[in-house]
């Protein structure tokens, strides 16, 4: 005789990939506010900022492994795949920056200083951006277009500091300098492009 129960269907559970990606956001956070304090002048420990990667790569590793066991997830796993990964090369180029300029014996300036207060708060903005995806996209988009905007003013220091950077004495200076401001620069890109790729998520599920 034919079993009549009624099948039961179990779907697998759905991993919260956007709350893993916010995690991977605030190790980054943490990185970008170590940068700040350097850029200021603070005490700064390559042991503790590499401890803070590590955190970042683990973080980055545990969404890789939800996305891969996830049923359903809240964005094209493409686009959270290129968010997570951007986020990460925010991350480590924050540590070579400043392991180079330890290096190069580069002090930070003003110019660095403001630059790295800005990428934090362009930072800050993705993950509020990040934060309102499974809810608004409108205030999602809100936050990453302020992200870019603080990039943008991050870009125009970056201008005004390569100009002053003609005045420095000694070319070793003059080149460790812009270097600096440089790497400072093409953070801020990889920034935009998660600033972008946010907004580009929220048209695509629009």
């Amino acid at each position: 005789m034919a079993d009549l129960k009624p099948k039961t269907w179990f779907l697998p559970e759905t991993p919260d990939v956007l709350g893993l990606l916010r995690k991977q956001l605030e190790v980054t956070i943490e990185g970008a506010d170590m940068f700040v304090g350097w850029a200021d002048g603070e005490p700064y420990d390559v042991a503790d900022f590499r401890e803070v990667e590590e955190r970042g790569d683990h973080a980055k590793r545990e969404l890789m492994i939800a996305l891969r066991e996830a049923f359903v997830t809240p964005l094209d796993p493409e686009d959270l795949f290129t968010l997570s990964r951007n986020i990460d090369w925010i991350l480590n180029g924050i540590g070579d920056l400043v392991g180079e300029a330890e290096v190069l014996d580069g002090e930070p300036d003003e110019v660095i200083a403001e630059m790295a207060k800005l990428l934090a708060r362009a930072v800050r903005e993705l993950d509020t951006a990040v934060a309102q995806l499974d809810s608004s996209g409108d205030k999602a988009t809100a936050a990453a277009d302020r992200s870019i905007e603080a990039v943008r003013e991050l870009q125009a220091s970056y201008y005004q500091g390569m100009a002053t950077t003609l005045t420095l004495k000694g070319r070793g200076r003059r080149i460790s300098r812009r270097e600096i401001y440089r790497r400072c620069r093409r953070i801020s890109e990889t920034t935009v492009d998660v600033a972008e790729r946010i907004v580009y998520s929220v048209v695509k599920e629009g």
